[in-house]
């Protein structure tokens, strides 16, 4: 019994000890995703979700909401830099429901453009008929 309970606490602090280097791994992959996105590199963005999603198993949707760009998610942040490619490739990779949920701030994408004059963007337009 004694061993059992050593073998499941070994196991327990392996496992938080490899999940806490795996979240790492995961930031450093992520690093630079807002410059990428706001130079408008559409294959650049391509590769780092490609490589995040084999090394991590992890969508754009999987990480999407925990990443900000000056306190903008990438989506926003791609239409304040008029980043049409990154943009729109980010919307088409997004699933419906979370492109109409309320972002960390409580406004929906839709809200957020129309209120700060992007309503005529080409972002917004590619948005508008995803959803």
């Amino acid at each position: 019994m004694l061993n059992s309970v050593k073998s499941s606490l070994a196991i327990a602090v392996v496992s938080v000890l490899l999940s806490g280097f795996a979240y790492a791994d995961v930031n450093a992959d992520l690093q630079n995703i807002c410059t990428i996105v706001k130079a408008d590199d559409k294959d650049e963005l391509r590769k780092k979700m490609k490589k995040v999603e084999s090394d991590h198993s992890l969508k754009l949707q999987d990480y999407y909401s925990g990443i900000t760009c000056g306190g903008e998610s990438l989506i926003r942040t791609a239409m304040l830099n008029n980043a049409v490619e990154a943009g729109t490739m980010m919307i088409k990779k997004m699933p419906k429901s979370q492109l109409t949920a309320p972002e960390a701030d409580g406004k929906t994408l839709v809200d957020w453009t129309n209120e700060k004059g992007f309503s005529s963007s080409a972002i917004a337009a590619e948005l508008n008929a995803r959803i």
